[in-house]
């Protein structure tokens, strides 16, 4: 059910047996979300692909799948952004350098970027979606040369809610990617867009037939990113889209993260949008 490329999570040695890792950095990156970077506590590197997750382990209190926010091409660091809305989350927010996890996995699907070579790519993302998105943007400025126009469009809620603004900010300053950001409410000073981040597909910049996607945000988000990009002439199986479901296990034995006939830890997160299409309609799931 997924796109070509996808890492089984039967190739994990031991998946659930987490590993420890050491807090190296804790850094804020908005008011409720914070980004981690770790270590291996055994010295040894950690190597994922772009838009897999990990599930983190606090002592005491339990797991919770994150997607990985770092740089593939370095795996002597793990780093997760993670937003503190649950009793797991919560507790790890509250730890500090020095402080160990647990950590098991990568598990799921990649970001297709391979897929996405000699093609125009839109990356478009809404709130925290841009943490997951973060790994691929990264390998794609790694070889930038392989890919036609490059646009990463950005929606927050307030500018007070603009995740890694460090990052938008040193994207939009190359002369080789097209960076827009917009917010859904002015607040303080902001003179930048306001709207939905799905307008953005308007104002083109693409060989629309010619042109993959990556989206990860709200559902909601997604539906009318999906639509505008039809609309604009992207097939939909040039769409492909990150599903963060409720994953407990990360190996498909619990069926909390069921989606249809799929397991989102297993068959994603990331899912070419053509394959999973008639499911996405239905609400319910």
């Amino acid at each position: 059910m997924t796109h070509q490329g996808k890492v089984a999570s039967s190739a994990i040695r031991d998946p659930m047996l987490p590993r420890l890792f050491r807090i190296e950095t804790m850094k804020r990156e908005l008011s409720d979300t914070f980004t981690m970077t770790l270590k291996a506590v055994d010295g040894g590197v950690f190597r994922f692909q772009p838009g897999q997750f990990n599930m983190l382990y606090s002592f005491g209190i339990g797991e919770v799948p994150i997607s990985i926010s770092g740089d593939p091409s370095d795996p002597s660091v793990l780093c997760h952004t993670i937003r503190a809305v649950g009793k797991t989350s919560g507790a790890l927010a509250a730890l500090k350098p020095g402080d160990t996890v647990g950590v098991r996995g990568p598990f799921g699907s990649p970001w297709p970027v391979e897929e996405c070579f000699g093609s125009d790519l839109v990356i478009m993302a809404g709130g925290v979606g841009l943490a997951p998105l973060r790994p691929a943007i990264n390998a794609v400025l790694a070889q930038r040369e392989k890919f036609g126009n490059v646009l990463i469009l950005y929606g927050a809620r307030t500018p007070e809610d603009i995740l890694f603004a460090k990052d938008l900010r040193s994207w939009r300053g190359r002369f080789d990617l097209n960076v827009q950001v917009t917010v859904d409410r002015v607040t303080g000073r902001w003179s930048g867009r306001v709207g939905v981040v799905t307008q953005l597909i308007k104002s083109g910049g693409f060989d629309r037939p010619h042109t993959k996607a990556l989206i990860c945000g709200p559902e909601v988000m997604m539906r009318f990113g999906i639509q505008a990009l039809q609309e604009h002439g992207v097939s939909a199986d040039r769409i492909f889209v990150s599903m963060e479901r409720n994953m407990k296990c990360a190996v498909g034995f619990c069926g909390h993260c069921q989606l249809g006939p799929t397991f989102v830890c297993k068959d994603g997160p990331v899912y070419r949008f053509d394959s999973i299409q008639e499911i996405f309609k239905l609400r319910e799931l």
